[in-house]
């Protein structure tokens, strides 16, 4: 149900679901999660990408075990989805979504839980919660930080479907484009020093959550330790000399 990739620094996690559009059961998120959290840590990984296989990114949760749900169980099965968000949001490493054609409710949500979005031409993105009697919960709380309040609101809302031209207006992904320009984004992050990296990422989550004033000073920190070990902005000016 996941399969995971490794090649020149870079792990590439597929959804493996097609004949359901990748649906998110509970076992595939399960899958999802453990996969991703086993990158956490691996000096050799220095970029992830996320896409499905098939002929749609993900349809969201699975309808069929949604409707088995109850007043007991939907919690769990809820926070199953969240975990695996979380588990993107904590790497160290860049996290870059690569979309096609289906991008629905949850599965829209983990995709706005990675760090960078990329999307085929033609996709399609909906939030179609309310029109199966339930709300968008957990990481849909992300979307107004993406694409601002009020075109959160109508996502959610309206559950109708945006295509790829009005999700890149939006920002809700950063670039239209297939597999040559999900390339071209990995080579711009193996193009980063590492540590540098992970610390701008881990800058860009307290951004989300801090008041200005804690960012800055925690910005402030962030820039004095990564001198700790000596000046790498000099040593990789010298390096790139040679």
């Amino acid at each position: 149900m996941v399969d995971v990739e490794f090649r020149d620094g870079v792990a590439r996690v597929f959804l493996v679901r097609p004949e359901k559009a990748n649906a998110l059961s509970s076992e595939l998120l399960g899958k999802l999660r453990a996969a991703i959290e086993s990158l956490k840590g691996d000096p050799a990984i220095r970029v992830a990408v996320l896409a499905g296989r098939g002929k749609a990114f993900c349809g969201g949760a699975d309808v069929e075990e949604m409707a088995r749900l109850d007043a007991s169980t939907a919690a769990a099965f809820v926070e199953r989805i969240h975990l695996v968000c979380r588990a993107i949001r904590a790497l160290d490493v860049p996290v870059v979504a690569q979309l096609h054609a289906a991008v629905i409710g949850a599965g829209l949500e983990i995709a706005a839980a990675c760090d960078l979005r990329v999307a085929a031409e033609g996709t399609k993105f909906s939030m179609p919660e309310v029109r199966l009697g339930i709300p968008s919960v957990v990481e849909a709380a992300l979307l107004p930080r993406l694409v601002g309040g009020g075109r959160a609101a109508w996502l959610v809302l309206t559950g109708e479907a945006i295509d790829a031209r009005r999700a890149l207006e939006w920002g809700l992904v950063e670039e239209i484009g297939g597999a040559d320009a999900v390339e071209r984004l990995v080579a711009a992050l193996l193009a980063g020093e590492p540590g540098a990296l992970a610390a701008q990422k881990r800058l860009l989550r307290a951004w989300e959550e801090a008041p200005l004033a804690q960012s800055v000073t925690q910005s402030l920190r962030a820039f004095a330790q990564a001198f700790e070990h000596g000046n790498t902005i000099s040593s990789r000016r010298k390096g790139n000399r040679h």
